[in-house]
Protein backbone atom coordinates (compact mmCIF):
# COMPACT_ATOMS: atom_id res chain seq x y z
CA UNK A 1 0.00 0.00 0.00
CA UNK A 2 1.23 3.85 -0.41
CA UNK A 3 0.22 7.06 0.97
CA UNK A 4 0.96 10.36 0.25
CA UNK A 5 -0.16 13.07 2.31
CA UNK A 6 -4.10 14.13 2.77
CA UNK A 7 -4.54 11.34 1.00
CA UNK A 8 -6.12 7.89 1.63
CA UNK A 9 -3.81 4.52 1.56
CA UNK A 10 -4.11 2.49 -2.31
CA UNK A 11 -3.75 -0.38 -2.55
CA UNK A 12 -2.09 -2.03 -5.84
CA UNK A 13 -5.26 -3.76 -8.36
CA UNK A 14 -3.69 -6.92 -8.43
CA UNK A 15 -4.11 -7.59 -4.65
CA UNK A 16 -7.59 -6.96 -4.85
CA UNK A 17 -10.15 -9.83 -5.39
CA UNK A 18 -13.65 -10.09 -6.16
CA UNK A 19 -16.06 -13.92 -6.72
CA UNK A 20 -18.75 -13.07 -8.81
CA UNK A 21 -20.05 -16.93 -8.35
CA UNK A 22 -19.70 -16.79 -4.50
CA UNK A 23 -22.45 -19.10 -3.16
CA UNK A 24 -23.43 -16.38 0.03
CA UNK A 25 -25.32 -17.28 2.77
CA UNK A 26 -28.50 -15.32 2.66
CA UNK A 27 -29.30 -15.87 6.15
CA UNK A 28 -27.79 -16.20 9.59
CA UNK A 29 -26.58 -20.04 10.49
CA UNK A 30 -24.85 -22.13 12.65
CA UNK A 31 -23.82 -24.12 9.77
CA UNK A 32 -20.36 -24.15 9.20
CA UNK A 33 -18.90 -21.36 6.82
CA UNK A 34 -16.18 -20.62 4.10
CA UNK A 35 -14.46 -17.25 4.27
CA UNK A 36 -12.91 -15.65 1.42
CA UNK A 37 -10.85 -12.06 1.51
CA UNK A 38 -10.71 -9.38 -0.89
CA UNK A 39 -7.37 -8.62 -0.33
CA UNK A 40 -4.29 -11.26 -0.78
CA UNK A 41 -3.41 -13.22 2.55
CA UNK A 42 0.44 -13.63 2.95
CA UNK A 43 2.04 -16.70 1.25
CA UNK A 44 2.53 -19.70 3.39
CA UNK A 45 6.09 -19.55 1.55
CA UNK A 46 6.85 -16.26 2.76
CA UNK A 47 6.51 -16.64 5.94
CA UNK A 48 9.40 -15.45 8.57
CA UNK A 49 9.53 -16.46 12.00
CA UNK A 50 7.48 -13.47 13.23
CA UNK A 51 4.76 -14.21 11.07
CA UNK A 52 4.91 -17.98 12.57
CA UNK A 53 4.69 -16.17 15.65
CA UNK A 54 2.08 -13.78 15.19
CA UNK A 55 -0.19 -16.83 14.27
CA UNK A 56 0.14 -18.43 17.75
CA UNK A 57 -0.65 -21.61 16.25
CA UNK A 58 1.00 -22.70 12.99
CA UNK A 59 -1.78 -24.85 11.51
CA UNK A 60 -3.91 -21.04 11.17
CA UNK A 61 -1.30 -19.87 8.15
CA UNK A 62 -4.16 -22.14 6.03
CA UNK A 63 -7.14 -20.33 6.72
CA UNK A 64 -7.02 -16.88 4.39
CA UNK A 65 -8.21 -14.97 7.32
CA UNK A 66 -5.14 -15.31 9.38
CA UNK A 67 -2.85 -15.67 6.60
CA UNK A 68 -4.20 -12.15 5.67
CA UNK A 69 -3.64 -10.97 9.25
CA UNK A 70 -0.35 -12.50 9.31
CA UNK A 71 0.80 -9.07 6.84
CA UNK A 72 0.93 -7.85 10.39
CA UNK A 73 2.33 -10.21 12.93
CA UNK A 74 2.47 -8.40 16.17
CA UNK A 75 -1.04 -7.10 16.05
CA UNK A 76 -2.15 -10.37 14.90
CA UNK A 77 -0.13 -12.32 18.22
CA UNK A 78 -2.24 -9.59 20.60
CA UNK A 79 -5.53 -10.13 19.15
CA UNK A 80 -5.23 -14.08 19.09
CA UNK A 81 -3.93 -14.59 22.91
CA UNK A 82 -6.62 -11.90 23.88
CA UNK A 83 -8.94 -14.18 21.79
CA UNK A 84 -7.55 -17.61 23.34
CA UNK A 85 -8.15 -15.91 27.18
CA UNK A 86 -11.50 -14.40 26.76
CA UNK A 87 -12.81 -17.56 25.05
CA UNK A 88 -10.77 -20.57 26.20
CA UNK A 89 -9.59 -19.67 29.78
CA UNK A 90 -12.27 -21.23 31.77
CA UNK A 91 -10.77 -20.80 35.24
CA UNK A 92 -13.59 -18.94 36.97
CA UNK A 93 -15.90 -16.76 35.82
CA UNK A 94 -18.60 -17.05 33.01
CA UNK A 95 -19.48 -19.79 31.68
CA UNK A 96 -17.52 -20.52 28.03
CA UNK A 97 -20.90 -20.86 26.17
CA UNK A 98 -22.34 -17.76 27.60
CA UNK A 99 -19.10 -15.63 26.51
CA UNK A 100 -19.85 -17.39 23.10
CA UNK A 101 -23.65 -16.07 23.53
CA UNK A 102 -22.10 -12.76 23.82
CA UNK A 103 -20.05 -12.36 20.96
CA UNK A 104 -22.58 -14.04 19.28
CA UNK A 105 -25.10 -11.51 20.16
CA UNK A 106 -22.85 -8.66 19.03
CA UNK A 107 -22.41 -10.57 15.24
CA UNK A 108 -25.68 -10.77 14.70
CA UNK A 109 -26.37 -6.70 15.24
CA UNK A 110 -23.04 -5.93 13.32
CA UNK A 111 -24.67 -8.18 10.77
CA UNK A 112 -20.85 -10.76 10.54
CA UNK A 113 -22.74 -13.76 9.39
CA UNK A 114 -19.02 -15.79 9.14
CA UNK A 115 -18.33 -15.11 13.18
CA UNK A 116 -22.15 -15.64 14.18
CA UNK A 117 -21.77 -18.78 12.70
CA UNK A 118 -18.70 -19.68 14.43
CA UNK A 119 -19.82 -18.50 18.14
CA UNK A 120 -23.53 -19.75 17.57
CA UNK A 121 -22.25 -23.25 16.95
CA UNK A 122 -19.74 -23.13 20.07
CA UNK A 123 -22.42 -21.68 22.08
CA UNK A 124 -24.92 -24.89 21.20
CA UNK A 125 -21.88 -27.14 21.13
CA UNK A 126 -20.95 -26.13 24.84
CA UNK A 127 -24.58 -25.40 26.27
CA UNK A 128 -26.70 -28.11 24.30
CA UNK A 129 -29.19 -24.96 23.98
CA UNK A 130 -29.50 -25.20 19.94
CA UNK A 131 -32.81 -23.98 19.63
CA UNK A 132 -32.44 -21.22 22.04
CA UNK A 133 -29.27 -20.51 20.16
CA UNK A 134 -30.79 -20.38 16.17
CA UNK A 135 -33.28 -18.70 18.09
CA UNK A 136 -31.33 -15.20 18.65
CA UNK A 137 -29.68 -16.12 15.05
CA UNK A 138 -33.60 -16.02 13.61
CA UNK A 139 -35.25 -13.01 15.41
CA UNK A 140 -32.40 -10.77 16.53
CA UNK A 141 -31.29 -9.30 19.71
CA UNK A 142 -34.74 -8.97 20.80
CA UNK A 143 -35.36 -12.45 21.40
CA UNK A 144 -37.11 -13.54 24.44
CA UNK A 145 -35.49 -16.94 25.56
CA UNK A 146 -35.22 -16.63 29.80
CA UNK A 147 -34.09 -13.81 32.12
CA UNK A 148 -30.53 -14.61 32.30
CA UNK A 149 -29.83 -14.94 28.50
CA UNK A 150 -32.05 -12.00 27.66
CA UNK A 151 -30.03 -9.52 30.01
CA UNK A 152 -27.07 -11.11 28.81
CA UNK A 153 -27.71 -10.85 25.05
CA UNK A 154 -29.22 -7.30 25.72
CA UNK A 155 -25.57 -6.10 27.66
CA UNK A 156 -23.71 -7.25 24.23
CA UNK A 157 -26.07 -5.00 21.79
CA UNK A 158 -25.48 -1.98 24.04
CA UNK A 159 -21.94 -2.29 24.20
CA UNK A 160 -22.08 -2.82 20.21
CA UNK A 161 -24.47 0.04 18.93
CA UNK A 162 -22.49 2.27 21.23
CA UNK A 163 -20.21 1.58 24.38
CA UNK A 164 -22.13 4.58 25.79
CA UNK A 165 -25.56 2.47 25.97
CA UNK A 166 -23.86 0.16 28.47
CA UNK A 167 -24.18 1.38 31.88
CA UNK A 168 -25.24 0.77 35.59
CA UNK A 169 -28.54 -0.87 34.46
CA UNK A 170 -27.14 -4.06 32.37
CA UNK A 171 -24.68 -4.60 35.31
CA UNK A 172 -27.90 -4.20 37.85
CA UNK A 173 -29.47 -6.65 35.85
CA UNK A 174 -27.06 -8.91 35.39
CA UNK A 175 -26.18 -8.71 39.33
CA UNK A 176 -29.73 -9.46 40.22
CA UNK A 177 -29.45 -12.75 38.08
CA UNK A 178 -26.84 -13.75 40.13
CA UNK A 179 -23.58 -12.76 38.10
CA UNK A 180 -20.75 -12.40 39.98
CA UNK A 181 -18.53 -8.66 38.86
CA UNK A 182 -16.15 -11.62 36.83
CA UNK A 183 -19.12 -12.90 35.19
CA UNK A 184 -20.20 -9.44 34.15
CA UNK A 185 -16.11 -8.60 33.05
CA UNK A 186 -16.03 -12.16 30.87
CA UNK A 187 -19.62 -11.09 29.19
CA UNK A 188 -18.21 -7.77 28.46
CA UNK A 189 -15.23 -9.09 27.28
CA UNK A 190 -17.22 -11.26 25.10
CA UNK A 191 -18.76 -8.76 23.39
CA UNK A 192 -16.49 -6.33 23.08
CA UNK A 193 -13.75 -7.99 21.46
CA UNK A 194 -15.97 -9.49 18.76
CA UNK A 195 -17.51 -5.96 17.78
CA UNK A 196 -14.20 -5.29 17.14
CA UNK A 197 -13.20 -8.42 15.07
CA UNK A 198 -16.96 -8.28 13.04
CA UNK A 199 -15.93 -4.64 12.25
CA UNK A 200 -12.51 -5.95 11.05
CA UNK A 201 -13.55 -9.02 8.92
CA UNK A 202 -16.57 -7.17 7.67
CA UNK A 203 -14.08 -5.19 5.85
CA UNK A 204 -11.52 -7.60 5.08
CA UNK A 205 -13.80 -10.58 3.01
CA UNK A 206 -17.02 -12.49 3.02
CA UNK A 207 -18.55 -15.26 4.16
CA UNK A 208 -19.79 -18.12 1.53
CA UNK A 209 -21.36 -21.36 2.19
CA UNK A 210 -19.54 -24.31 1.77
CA UNK A 211 -18.10 -24.92 -1.33
CA UNK A 212 -20.14 -27.80 -3.44
CA UNK A 213 -19.01 -27.71 -6.73
CA UNK A 214 -16.37 -29.02 -8.79
CA UNK A 215 -14.50 -26.15 -10.78
CA UNK A 216 -12.71 -23.90 -8.80
CA UNK A 217 -14.03 -20.27 -8.01
CA UNK A 218 -13.16 -17.66 -10.44
CA UNK A 219 -12.04 -14.41 -8.45
CA UNK A 220 -12.07 -11.22 -10.48
CA UNK A 221 -9.31 -8.65 -9.96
Amino acid sequence: MTMTPNTLPTVPADLVTGYPDLNRPTEFTQAGLGWVPWLAPLPVAEFEQRHWTGLVERSRAQMPYFALLAREPEILAARTRTDFDIFGNDDGGLPLYERELAAAAASRVNGCVFCASVHSRNATRLSGREDDVQALLDEGVGVTIDERWDALIDASRALTVTPNEFGTAHVARLTALGLSDLDISDAIAGAAFFNWANRLMLCLGEPEMPPARSTPRRPTV
